[in-house]
Order: C-alpha cells, then structure tokens, then sequence
C-alpha cells in the first residue's frame, strides 16, 4: 500500500506492507486530514519516524483472522460483527490505544496510559496511507448524514470539545480564543454551543468571517489592547508562542489559560506574570469521539468551510507542502 512516511529527516509517500492486524481492525482509509501537528512532526516534533497522520474516516476491511473465526464458530453472532461495528461499516477511530490493564485504561479512557500508542504520532503508524489499525475499542460509526467532509473533521473537534473537560465554562463565563486557524475556529464554535460568549481572535479577515457567520463575535490581534483583563478563560490556539504572552493580557486576574498549540521547539513564559496574577494553566489534548460526533450529526459546528484542497495521497508530499502555507486551511488527502 502507499502510505506518506516521515523517516530520517524525510517526508515522502512510500510502498510498504500493509498493517498486519494482529488482533485489532484493518481500516480502509476513505479520507485523512493533515494538521499541524502532522507539520510539526515533520519539523521534528515528537520524534516520530512512520507514517503520519491521525484524522480519518474509513472502512472496516477485516478483523484479525483469529477473531473472525472465532465469532465464524458461534451460529447466534454474525459473522465478522463487533458490537455494533461490522465489516464494511464506515468508522472514525480515536487515536490513544492504550494496554488495556493500567486503572486508566481499565477507567475507560487510554488518554494517558502511560503505554499508549498513538496514531500517526507515537509508535504506530498513522492515517495518511491506503490502510491503517486500531483497536475494534477505539472506532465509532459515522451516521450516513455526515459526509466523509464533515466526518475527517471528527479528530480535530473532538480536541475542541476536549476543553469543555478541563476548564469550568458557563453561560456566563467570558471566553477569548486566540488563533484563527483551523483549531482555533473549531474551539470558538464548539464553545459557543454552551451559550458563553465567545470572541475569536485573530489576523486574516476571511477566517474570522468563517466564525461571524455563526454568530461568533472576532476581533484582530490589533485590537485586543482595549480587551485585556477582561476574560475568565482564554484558550490559545494559535500555534505560536506568542499567544501565551497574549493570553496572559487578555485574562483577568484569577483566570484560566488552556493551552492546545503543539509544536515543535521552546516556549519562553513568564511565570511572574502566571504567579503574581494567580492564572491558572490547563492543557488540553485529545477528546473524545462522541461528542464531536454529535455536533457534526446535528449540523452545530461548521467545517465545510475549513477545507481549502484536496489532493491524492500520491501527492502527498505537495499537500504537505501547500498545507504549510501561510492563510491554508484543512488539506484533505484521498487514497
């Protein structure tokens, strides 16, 4: 199969075998997104040498053989059926395959198993390729409403709703983001359906209609210098290390700054600042699939327009590159 390799300071779209299963699901992949973190890793973030990439939607193909046959040797369950999933059903999967025997995985939630695999990002082999596996655990059904579009977007909107579990947001809580870019706009509306007020900051005019558009108030980095110390929370998501100095001036004293940028390279932060006005500072990764399916499903959050190409996955290495771009959106590839 072909699948898009970061290996030895390279990036390049390589013929390899494809995943042996080994008691997890073969998936088709029908489409994958890149993101920056995908960018980063090909800057050296993390250190990971495979095939990148960890949103997706696809197709079961098979289970491993050892499971087919047992289910094949039970008359009551059909055959090649998991749950509720079965072969031929279109998945998304949630990217942290965890052991399986820590208290967290045991906990229902492999998000920080301290022996985790992650997909396309640490120690297994990622999306950006004609196939991949994962745990049968991890994928979700994609309801026949949302389009392969809408449903790559499930990864990066699940991080999105991963802040409504680490800071406290009300209807009243006064919410800054930092950052127009794809996360960016994804956080603002995810957080605008708890009904906060949500004001979405960044630099390019035709992002930030993307967010107007669904009632989402914005403003440039430029004009933030009237706002500061106005928010309770403030989530950077601009990619950039500046947006940590930012957000320390937009949060009043008290308030909560969610970090979601990854990149790679150092951050320098002043902690006078985060001490002396008690900021509390929260990271934020990865959430979980069924609520950002949800929203697809119920139409609440508008990705469409975040798409800005699609490519082959033969050209994978130009879509990286176009990706990289300054004012690019989502860069969808197709096997």
């Amino acid at each position: 199969m072909k699948a898009l390799r970061y290996e030895n300071g390279t990036l390049h779209v390589a013929e390899i075998a494809k995943p042996v299963v080994d008691g997890e699901a073969l998936v088709r992949v029908m489409l994958s997104g890149i993101c920056n973190t995908d960018l980063e890793i090909a800057r050296g973030y993390a250190g990971f040498q495979g095939t990148i990439g960890h949103e997706f939607v696809g197709v079961i193909e098979s289970v491993s053989e050892a499971r087919a046959s047992a289910r094949a040797s039970q008359p009551s369950e059909p055959s090649l059926t998991v749950g509720l999933l079965t072969q031929g059903q279109r998945v998304v999967g949630e990217i942290n395959a965890g052991c399986g025997a820590c208290d967290l995985c045991l906990a229902g939630d492999p998000r920080h198993c301290a022996k985790r695999t992650v997909l396309g990002i640490v120690g297994r082999d990622g999306a950006h390729a004609e196939f991949l596996k994962l745990p049968l655990a991890n994928l979700l059904p994609v309801p026949d409403q949302i389009s392969d579009e809408r449903a790559v977007f499930t990864e990066p909107l699940a991080a999105a709703c991963g802040i409504l579990e680490r800071a406290p947001i009300a209807t009243d809580t006064r919410v800054a983001v930092i950052g127009d870019g794809k996360l960016g706009l994804l956080c603002a509306q995810v957080i605008a359906t708890t009904g906060a007020p949500v004001t979405l900051i960044g630099k390019h005019k035709g992002k930030l209609q993307i967010a107007e558009r669904r009632g989402i108030e914005t403003m440039t980095v430029d004009e933030t210098e009237a706002r500061k110390r106005e928010f309770d929370v403030v989530v950077e998501a601009s990619g950039s290390p500046s947006g940590f100095a930012t957000a320390l001036d937009l949060l009043h004293p008290g308030g909560v700054l969610v970090l979601k940028s990854t990149f790679h390279g150092a951050m320098e932060i002043d902690a006078a600042r985060v001490v002396v006005d008690e900021i509390t500072v929260v990271g934020s990764r990865c959430g979980r699939f069924a609520p950002a399916l949800e929203l697809l499903e119920k139409g609440a959050v508008d990705v469409q327009s975040l798409i800005s190409e699609e490519f082959t996955l033969a050209d994978g290495v130009r879509a990286m590159q176009v990706a990289s771009e300054p004012g690019v959106m989502k860069v969808l590839l197709r096997p």
